[in-house]
């Protein structure tokens, strides 16, 4: 299934190679097949080869790479598998909400979804990098799952989702959609690494014309950020807002 295909399991320096391994097994019986391992603590081991049983074919396709950017930098639409945030809230979701945005992504579109530490799970600045954060529904006195266990969760809800899709399509009736729909999208959307240049843009601009103050930032680039990733640009329309910043930026400077 196409959806499926396009999906990228992150896990960022996992320290037991085991849970590396059982997300495999999780991936592979849910039919995704895209691992990317972000500075992983131990691996290849045999103990994640011993773990990921049937699945180790899938492991040991596995990219592994440095840094969250490097594994995400292609990706169109990144969720984020935490509602930790300390600071301001993002938006959320269940995994069942995460898997009907995920079917109305345009075709051609790659989505990442991220996984933090065992102990510590993702800090503030990887969870700013997504679009949206997922939360498992569990046990309010007590909700902690093993990370194996939540790429499990999120990976069923995400193949529930495409074999509805699809028996929906045979059957000749309407795939169940979310109030913002880019399925017939006219332009691609912009991917990660695109939207952390135009971000990088847009607060050297604040900075040129003296709107922003990096000593007294006031959450003032963070809030800005979720406007931003909340929107969802496409090319053309990221086009257009760099060209604003740079005309801005000439006239501040008195450039030609």
């Amino acid at each position: 299934m196409e959806s499926l295909n396009r999906l990228r399991i992150v896990m960022i320096n996992t320290s037991d190679s085991g849970n590396i391994g059982a997300a495999a097994r999780a991936m592979k019986t849910m039919g995704v097949s895209d691992l990317c391992l972000v500075a992983p603590k131990e691996y290849p081991t045999a103990k994640a080869t011993a773990r990921a049983t049937g699945a180790a074919d899938l492991l040991h396709r596995a990219t592994v790479v440095d840094t969250l950017e490097q594994a995400i930098g292609d990706c169109q639409l990144v969720f984020g598998t935490s509602a930790r945030m300390r600071t301001i809230p993002w938006p959320l979701m269940t995994p069942r909400e995460a898997a009907q945005v995920v079917m109305n992504e345009p075709q051609g579109a790659d989505i990442a979804i991220v996984f933090g530490r065992e102990d510590a799970g993702l800090t503030n600045e990887e969870l700013r990098r997504c679009h949206y954060h997922i939360s498992i529904p569990g046990n309010e006195a007590y909700s902690v799952l093993n990370i194996a266990a939540a790429v499990q969760v999120i990976c069923y809800e995400m193949r529930m989702n495409a074999l509805a899709s699809k028996e929906s399509e045979q059957d000749g009736a309407a795939a169940p959609m979310m109030p913002l729909e880019f399925r017939e999208w006219d332009e691609p959307l912009v991917t990660s690494e695109d939207m952390e240049r135009f971000m990088k843009h847009f607060e050297e601009t604040l900075l040129d014309i003296g709107f922003y103050d990096p000593n007294n930032p006031k959450q003032l680039i963070t809030r800005a950020r979720r406007l931003f990733m909340r929107t969802r640009m496409d090319r053309l329309e990221m086009n257009l807002m760099r060209g604003v910043l740079s005309t801005v930026q000439k006239r501040v400077k008195k450039e030609p």
